[in-house]
């Protein structure tokens, strides 16, 4: 029967997946945690993987300096660097993708882009349209604002794009729904002005945003909160974009100040 502490350890597995250790690697490291130092007989029996298969695991544990070798103490043991190793590993990849991210920026503009539309679904999407937000590295209007961004879902996601958007010198202008004055004030405060508020009977459950050539509308946003399955509408348009800024300037005169 497993101990307690192994079933605690296992719960990682998936995030020790997710920065690139194989099953097999993780179940080793995972065992390792738990027994501190063993031989590779004692790891197969825990971990429930053959002898054979857990040499090469091994080897790839090492490389990554994850796992070192103990000798001259009888059998050859096998102890586990502290996990803090783990984010030097994570770091380690950012740094290469940095190195690469120019090249690879080159590759997706080399070719201009044709009016498109497309869909993003949920969490993630609603990343990928923030990250759409600093690709155009131009100016955004946002409509029906309802402060989606400051699901606390979003906060570390946030934290980067607001500084990122920072460093590109990318400003705002955010109409806001009347109910976030109310209800969520310290949201006009943290993206600062300049905002104003529609009447309150011109609140709707939707939004919209135009950044570049990009106009993005949203089903699924409530009041700081983005719903699990919210669908975003993004139409890349650089005439429609236009118009829709036009229209934007309309509402932004004659809605009133904020004092």
């Amino acid at each position: 029967m497993l101990s307690p502490l192994y079933n605690i350890i296992a719960m990682y597995s998936q995030i020790l997946n997710e920065l690139g250790l194989s099953i097999n690697e993780a179940k080793i490291y995972e065992t390792l945690l738990q027994e501190k130092e063993t031989t590779v007989s004692n790891i197969s029996r825990k971990s429930k993987i053959h002898r054979r298969n857990i040499y090469d695991s091994m080897n790839r544990l090492i490389e990554k300096g994850l796992v070192f070798e103990i000798i001259g103490r009888g059998d050859t043991l096998f102890k586990p660097v502290e996990p803090m190793k783990l984010l030097e590993l994570v770091d380690e990849k950012r740094t290469r993708l940095e190195k690469a991210m120019p090249s690879l920026m080159k590759e997706y503009e080399s070719r201009p882009q044709l009016e498109a539309s497309y869909i993003y679904k949920g969490i993630e999407g609603f990343k990928n349209y923030l990250r759409d937000i600093l690709s155009t590295n131009e100016d955004a209007y946002f409509i029906g604002a309802k402060g989606c961004w400051f699901d606390p879902r979003m906060k570390t996601f946030l934290d980067r794009f607001l500084v990122d958007a920072k460093k590109k010198g990318i400003k705002y202008q955010h109409l806001f729904d009347h109910e976030v004055r109310d209800n969520i004030p310290y949201v006009p405060k943290a993206v600062g002005k300049p905002y104003k508020f529609l009447p309150k009977q011109y609140s709707t459950p939707s939004m919209i945003d135009i950044f570049g050539d990009h106009v993005v509308s949203f089903t699924g946003a409530g009041l700081a909160k983005i719903s699990d399955d919210i669908t975003i509408f993004v139409i890349i348009s650089r005439p429609m974009a236009t118009s829709y800024k036009t229209w934007f300037k309309f509402m932004w005169d004659h809605c009133p100040e904020v004092k």
